[in-house]
């Protein structure tokens, strides 16, 4: 009997966010949109140069960003994830666990991992990530018996820019697959496909049950540049797919069928965390009984909703209103 629908493997960033105009980025000087790993230092000095600017925290990263949504969906959830024994980590711990995510790998002795996002006004977000203590999460925080009673586990390839995150990865997967639990896995950037395609095109053929990517690391990883031929390419090699486009909608590759899904259109405030909660809400939807366009639905809505707010958080939970009318029949 499963215990938990989902459990994630992933970094463990607090997020801090600021909104900034385009001339205080340029004057930074780091790659708009773009996610860039820096030290403690330049954190510092970023957010010393951002005056009056508001900044919100939240507990982040990619992997705990979506076991997050799948809690708030209703779902159960835990996560395999480092953090320092400082106050960001003791609130990230306390933020996953008000939402009810399952969490309990031990501290590091290194300042916890911090991310900055720098949002501008065409909802781009520019992330400077500090790994800290979640570069640290090696195999034995894998908890087994977590991964032995989930239906899932879903894996960030973020952990594969370095060691020994890219080994917790593989232990996860390990036991997932010894254990019959089925693999989720999303590269997570295309910058990363370009150091270890070799190495992910391994996994797709292989352990991975289900893939996530949005169209920019499809085309990098396949490519091809049409989205039905990236998707079509990936899929006969994995047994299932999420393609994600944007406010384009996305495609899901399930049992030899493309599945389209239309985009829900908002007016975009902020991307952080979009991608993360179209993942919770495919994964929410196939663990919890619903067809795939239904899962399909339920994550291209969640996901406008994310964008056309501050924050990868739902900023309120769906009604049963809003969940008939978006997955239908």
């Amino acid at each position: 009997m499963t215990r938990f629908d989902v459990y994630g493997v992933g970094n463990s960033l607090v997020d801090l966010q600021a909104q900034v105009n385009d001339a205080v980025l340029e004057s930074l000087g780091f790659g708009k949109g773009l996610m860039t790993l820096v030290d403690a230092d330049v954190q510092l000095r970023v957010l010393a140069q951002l005056n009056s600017a508001a900044v919100t925290r939240c507990a982040g990263g990619s992997a705990a960003n979506t076991v997050m949504g799948v809690a708030d969906f209703g779902g159960r959830a835990a996560y395999a994830g480092k953090t320092g024994r400082d106050e960001l980590g003791e609130f990230f711990l306390q933020d996953m666990r008000a939402a009810g995510v399952a969490i309990d790998a031990p501290a590091a002795d290194l300042p916890s991992g911090t991310c900055v996002v720098l949002i501008t006004s065409d909802a781009q977000r520019t992330m400077l990530t500090s790994l800290g203590a979640s570069a640290t999460l090696s195999p034995d925080d894998i908890d087994s018996g977590h991964v032995q009673q989930s239906q899932y586990v879903y894996v960030e390839g973020y952990l594969f820019a370095g060691e020994p995150t890219r080994s917790a990865a593989l232990r996860a997967i390990e036991l997932a697959k010894q254990h019959g639990v089925k693999v989720a896995f999303t590269v997570s950037d295309p910058f990363l496909i370009s150091q270890h395609r070799d190495e992910f095109w391994k996994l797709i053929e292989g352990p991975v049950d289900l893939l996530f990517c949005n169209l920019q690391e499809a085309q990098a990883l396949t490519e091809e540049s049409d989205p039905v031929a990236c998707a079509h390419a990936i899929h006969q090699h994995a047994e299932n797919v999420a393609l994600t486009m944007g406010g384009e909608g996305s495609i899901l590759m399930h049992a030899g069928e493309a599945i389209p899904i239309e985009g829900v259109r908002v007016e975009a405030i902020d991307t952080t965390g979009a991608g993360d909660m179209y993942a919770a809400g495919v994964l929410y939807g196939i663990t919890n009984g619903y067809t795939w366009r239904q899962a399909g639905r339920l994550a291209s809505y969640a996901a406008a909703q994310i964008v056309a707010q501050r924050g990868a958080r739902l900023a309120e939970p769906l009604s049963e209103a809003d969940l008939a009318r978006v997955l239908g029949d």
